[in-house]
């Protein structure tokens, strides 16, 4: 039985394109680009280019990217070095319930620190409401990180907005993009943001690298210290070869967006038209519309998404229950109960996500496998 992969938000297969790169500069390119020599010299011009890929990507300046080891990495660079390098001008933050961690347990640290945060709370489908932003906005609001799309269930927030009400009251206004890069195209100088955070593995990149945009003029306080890499903010040796890849991924996800995410809504319409129709008894979790192009997150009555998981495991088929990055804690997802949903109904939920490269064949291997995992599994409760 071929395997089938649909866990695409928690990491995605490396690209051709990018596996070859970053070998060829594994092979011929062994130098620390700090090095003054002819090879490390070399290695640094290598750097330069992946910032200036990577930038063009983005429709910024090369010295407004600054490379992490993560997306982890970069949103926590962008919380706590915007808000500790301003806290003389005040101490409030704002973020919103639905955060990935790393932007959560950064805030949760402001707080430890002094800081007062703001954490919004969100509609039935996962979006702010902007009205309550700007009801929370005071004069000592230094910082709003909103994260671009939702790695849980997908769905997308008003950062356009956001950044306009940030913008009108000299506010720094951060968004984690990790899953957003890569499936809408993204002009920072369009959407208006400060800083924007990326990580290499949601985009046919490799594991290991990220990128944090961080607009001209705009100063961090350092979380590392060491050597004066990365303008001081990311001290320590450069990875070469992931930051080669870094450039060639964002390059490609950049120049076929458009072409990429048209093929993956397409997908995600006859997945969900599918599954209620030969499934059915089924819901949806998130925004209808205003939603990830390559993202499904749904709960079947009765059933826990855990069992139909593991089920669909056996069967070769990877999905998710939840964020991978919080797959070992065992308590509903801190999304889905902000979005009002039982705990009960937390845990019923299931995470299909796919590529560019998924198959209709797929699809419809998928749908056979989760139908009979769903009746297998139905077949066991209980009547009422």
């Amino acid at each position: 039985m071929k395997r089938l992969y649909f866990d695409h938000a928690a990491t995605t297969f490396l690209r051709p394109e990018v596996r070859e790169a970053i070998i060829r500069t594994l092979e011929a390119d062994p130098a620390n680009p700090a090095s003054l020599h002819d090879p490390g010299q070399h290695a640094k011009l290598l750097v330069e280019q992946a910032r200036t890929e990577i930038a063009e990507a983005f429709h910024a300046s090369p010295r407004e990217i600054i490379f992490t080891g993560s997306g982890t990495e970069a949103n926590n660079m962008a919380v706590l070095g915007a808000a500790r390098k301003r806290r003389k001008r005040g101490n409030h933050v704002i973020t919103s319930q639905v955060e990935h961690p790393s932007v959560l347990e950064a805030c949760r640290q402001l707080e430890r620190e002094g800081f007062r945060v703001t954490y919004l709370p969100v509609d039935k489908t996962g979006q702010i409401r902007i009205k309550e932003l700007e009801q929370a906005l005071s004069e000592e609001t230094i910082l709003v990180s909103v994260m671009a799309a939702n790695n849980e269930v997908g769905t997308l927030m008003p950062i356009q907005e956001i950044a306009a009400l940030t913008k009108d009251k000299g506010i720094l206004f951060h968004t984690d993009a990790v899953q957003y890069f890569g499936k809408f195209p993204v002009d920072v100088q369009k959407l208006g943001v400060d800083l924007l955070s990326i990580g290499g593995h949601k985009i046919g990149g490799p594991k290991g690298i990220g990128v944090l945009y961080l607009r001209n003029g705009i100063r961090l306080q350092p979380n590392l210290f060491g050597g004066g890499q990365e303008r001081g903010l990311r001290p320590g040796t450069l990875n070469v070869p992931a930051i080669v890849g870094m450039g060639v991924a964002c390059h490609l996800a950049a120049t076929d967006v458009l072409n990429r995410s048209s093929v993956m809504s397409r997908i995600q319409n006859l997945l969900w038209e599918r599954i209620n129709q030969e499934i059915g008894d089924v819901q949806l979790n998130g925004h209808p519309h205003d939603r990830l192009p390559n993202h499904l997150n749904i709960r079947f009555d009765r059933l826990e998404g855990q069992a139909v998981m593991l089920e669909l495991n056996r069967r070769n088929v990877a999905v998710s229950t939840s964020s991978a990055c919080s797959s070992g804690k065992q308590h509903p997802s801190h999304v889905l109960t902000s979005m009002g949903l039982s705990d009960e109904e937390s845990y019923q939920s299931l995470r299909i996500t796919w590529g560019p490269d998924t198959t209709e064949e797929e699809i419809d291997q998928l749908v056979k496998r989760l139908k009979t995992s769903i009746e297998e599994l139905r077949s066991r409760l209980p009547v009422l």
